[in-house]
């Protein structure tokens, strides 16, 4: 893949993730201790963000950095909605998909 459209799927996908959070650019920025312009430079194609940043942007969302980019490989895949589901499960629910993943795996 060529990097324009790795760009353009990380400012699709920053933009889709700061939504869900119902947070503004301008106010994502200024808690992530930039000015009130930086998330909108990055989602409107002017900047990327340095590679520490974009961690931070990460932390930010409450993701790890697999969850952030495991869609851009494919965000209609089984895997990714299985994936997107788990995330609201609670841990006693996750032991029994657990158990019946090693069930339905022998």
């Amino acid at each position: 893949m060529s990097d324009q459209i790795y760009e353009a799927q990380l400012r699709q996908r920053l933009t889709e993730l700061r939504i869900k959070k119902g947070v503004s650019e301008h106010r994502m920025s200024l808690e992530l201790g930039k000015s009130g312009s930086y998330i909108r430079s990055i989602t409107s194609g002017a900047a990327l963000p340095s590679t520490r940043e974009l961690f931070n942007i990460i932390e930010y969302l409450g993701l790890t950095p697999a969850e952030f980019f495991a869609p851009l490989t494919g965000s209609e895949s089984a895997r990714t909605r299985l994936g997107d589901r788990l995330r609201s499960v609670d841990e006693e629910d996750l032991q029994k998909v657990d158990t019946f993943l090693d069930w339905i795996t022998k």
